[in-house]
């Protein structure tokens, strides 16, 4: 509780530790400082020890130290300045406006009498030009004796590192403040102080690797030259171009979503709602596109349907066949997106309680008019959800559109061209945010319809016995769609199979081992940088969705709406968008993470938290609190309650995170491709690079590795689940 002992106390504590602090930090940065200083002046001595005796080439001699210095400025003086006989030589004229500023007359007085006498003066202040910081020394260029003064240098040497370093070593000392301040009032004030590190740490994260990307990357589309612009979206929302790629990703979205939502749908109510054989298998293959690499069933699609393809020219002879566009795009998208509306829908069509339609069917209603009167109003709030899912991520995709796109644009493209291709940094931060709007909007109103629940209507006891609403002829219709589209499939990754064993796709189809060989051999390095740092991703990842779970399930403190949104925001953010706002805000201190594995890994954590998160809420609101109120009562903490208790409940959705994790970020590509680096490459990148080269064989032989290591995973996974079964409250009726 907050009394005014304790208030005193914590007073004086932080009092004292921000003046130990102080010393410590102006310690280090006077070091650093004269350290500076020194270097400085030995420079700027040194290039007056190589300027010309003759006084009419110093005009000369100063353009060239502007060629051989580019990043400094430079302006002389014969003479003294202010003494009789001195005259302006030449150079960078801000130099000789800064000298002449009124402000600075004083400082200008104490230059020119160091210059007499041979000394080198430093400027009082930092100068800046163009926003770029300088330190300004006025130096003597003496004559042959050595005696005077025969000229006078200007030497605005860059400080740009310098700077840095002074705001990195502020940014340290307020950070270590803040984090002193807030542990020991947490430890002075709470109850659960426990509770309260790890609030402080979810909070410290999501600020760090949510919330500050991404206003750094609105900072750059609003501020230029230091000061508020709106140059960048006039540009952005004038151009025809980048408005016809918005219209492009929504069109496409919707293309996406209203196919993928038909196919899953009919995929869950063969599984949920029929007596279909085959169910396992069936779910089994409907969930493989969720899993494996994005380029693996656009590199398909290409093999078998474009201008080479086995199935458009070696079977059907088709000529001049463009696979490359929207229609191709749906294709590609739909096989890999309606997995999730099948997902969703399965898990609503056997939510529905079977007595309703049984209630209908004995009142003489058909089968149809009970599946279009009861089974399909129940179901929409899933439909429509699973249509907004499907369409966030439609918008979002990035790997489908950057092989299948051809001449059809679309925004995710459009910005990673504008950001790396034509390092317009600042217009490919505002194409990501403006596909952020809709992306958001589709993400908001599906969150909306989800915790809308209470449409499904359960009254009494729900019936654990499904009732089977198709006809013998409908049922055998089902069958055959749901047998082509798993057949589809199969021959989708059967195709990436056999490319590993053709010699040139479309071309030569002789069978060689060659490409297994090759193909390995160049892409290790890319496989093991993968497979290290989505190991390191995966612990980290796994053990903080559950930690954040837990804190929004089981505690309530100021600011937890907050926390909640900024932990799920990144499910809605297009991955292009994270991947440029990383670029902006890690790309300098505090923080100089740009090109290091780290980078990626925080990447992969913090894009894949929200679904552990979501899994991690799920398993919680199962568990009933008494249980871990009863370990409380016999003295347990509340680490001891979360390790021992909470953690081993909810298993299965810790290993479930941590899988998704590990397998997402082999398969990651959207904001990975910004933030790869020579010594960090990704595999999904290699295999992009492979088939953009037209080495198909190449790229198959890293997919179908890609695709092994994913099934393996996802095989150990259910091992360890299944051991836990029992501790599952809810049971999948096939």
């Amino acid at each position: 509780m907050f009394t005014k002992k304790k208030i005193i106390m914590i007073s004086v504590v932080c009092l004292i530790f921000a003046i130990g602090e102080y010393w410590i930090f102006s310690t280090i940065q006077n070091t650093f400082e004269k350290n500076t200083l020194k270097e400085t002046k030995a420079l700027v001595r040194g290039i007056t020890s190589f300027a010309p005796s003759n006084d009419e080439a110093l005009s000369d001699w100063i353009v060239e130290l502007s060629a051989i210095y580019p990043d400094n400025r430079f302006f002389a003086i014969k003479g003294v300045p202010g003494e009789e006989g001195s005259e302006l030589i030449g150079g960078d004229e801000a130099l000789l406006d800064l000298w002449q500023l009124p402000e600075y007359a004083e400082a200008a007085s104490y230059a020119a009498e160091s210059v007499s006498y041979l000394e080198i003066y430093k400027w009082p202040k930092i100068v800046h030009f163009k926003g770029v910081p300088y330190t300004l020394m006025v130096a003597p260029i003496p004559d042959a004796e050595n005696s005077e003064a025969r000229a006078t240098l200007l030497a605005a040497i860059n400080s740009t590192g310098y700077v840095s370093f002074s705001r990195l070593v502020d940014a340290l000392a307020l950070i270590a403040f803040a984090l002193f301040s807030v542990g020991f009032g947490i430890a002075t004030f709470s109850r659960d102080p426990i509770s309260g590190y790890a609030i402080v740490v979810l909070a410290a994260i999501v600020l760090a690797f949510v919330a500050y990307p991404l206003l750094e990357a609105v900072r750059l589309t609003l501020i230029k030259d230091g000061k508020f612009s709106l140059n960048v979206w006039k540009t952005i929302l004038s151009n025809r171009q980048y408005l016809q790629a918005l219209w492009g990703s929504i069109q496409l979205g919707i293309v996406t979503a209203t196919i993928s939502t038909f196919i899953g749908f009919v995929y869950a109510f063969a599984v949920a709602r029929t007596s279909m054989k085959g169910k396992k298998l069936v779910t089994t293959l409907a969930t493989m596109p969720v899993i494996s690499p994005p380029f693996s069933l656009t590199l398909s699609i290409i093999l078998l349907f474009g201008k080479n393809g086995i199935v458009t020219k070696q079977w059907l002879g088709l000529q001049n066949i463009n696979i490359y566009g929207l229609w191709g795009l749906a294709l590609a998208q739909t096989i890999s997106m309606f997995p999730i509306a099948f997902m969703t829908m399965q898990g609503v069509l056997e939510a529905i309680d079977s007595t309703l339609e049984d209630a209908s069917l004995d009142l003489n209603a058909s089968r149809w008019y009970t599946f279009s009167h009861v089974t399909l109003p129940l179901a929409a709030p899933g439909l429509l959800s699973s249509w907004l899912l499907v369409f966030t991520n439609s918008l979002a995709d990035f790997a489908n559109p950057l092989l299948l796109s051809g001449s059809y644009r679309v925004l995710s493209v459009e910005s990673y061209i504008e950001a790396i291709g034509m390092n317009r940094l600042n217009n490919g931060a505002a194409l990501s945010l403006l596909l952020l709007l809709p992306t958001l909007t589709a993400f908001l109103a599906q969150r909306r319809w989800v915790n809308r629940k209470s449409f499904v209507v359960v009254t009494g006891k729900p019936s654990t016995r499904l009732s089977d609403l198709a006809s013998p002829g409908m049922r055998r219709a089902l069958t055959i769609f749901v047998i082509l589209v798993s057949a589809f499939i199969v021959g989708l990754y059967g195709t990436i199979v056999a490319g590993c064993f053709v010699k040139n796709w479309g071309i030569d189809y002789s069978f060689t081992l060659a490409n297994i060989g090759e193909a390995l051999t160049r892409g290790k390095q890319s496989l093991v940088s993968t497979i290290t740092l989505a190991g390191i991703a995966t612990p980290i990842a796994g053990i903080l969705a559950m930690v954040a779970a837990f804190i929004l399930v089981r505690k309530n403190f100021p600011g937890k709406r907050i926390l909640e949104s900024l932990i799920m925001a990144p499910f809605a953010i297009p991955g292009t968008l994270i991947g440029i706002s990383f670029i902006l805000a890690f790309n300098k201190p505090p923080l100089l993470l740009v090109g290091t594995g780290a980078i990626l890994v925080i990447n992969y954590v913090v894009r894949e938290l929200p679904v552990g998160v979501e899994g991690g809420i799920a398993a919680l609101r199962q568990i009933d609190p008494s249980i871990e109120e009863a370990a409380a009562d016999l003295g347990a903490d509340q680490a001891t309650i979360f390790r021992t208790i909470i953690l081993p409940l909810i298993r299965p959705a810790f290993i479930s995170s941590m899988s998704y994790t590990f397998v997402r970020s082999m398969t990651a590509v959207s904001a990975i491709i910004f933030l790869i680096s020579a010594k960090w490459y990704h595999i999904t990148i290699q295999i992009y690079n492979f088939s953009e080269n037209l080495r198909f064989g190449l790229a198959s032989v890293l997919a179908t590795t890609l695709i092994i290591i994913v099934l393996a995973v996802f095989g150990l996974m259910r091992l360890l689940v299944r051991q836990s079964e029992y501790l599952e409250k809810t049971i999948t009726t096939q």
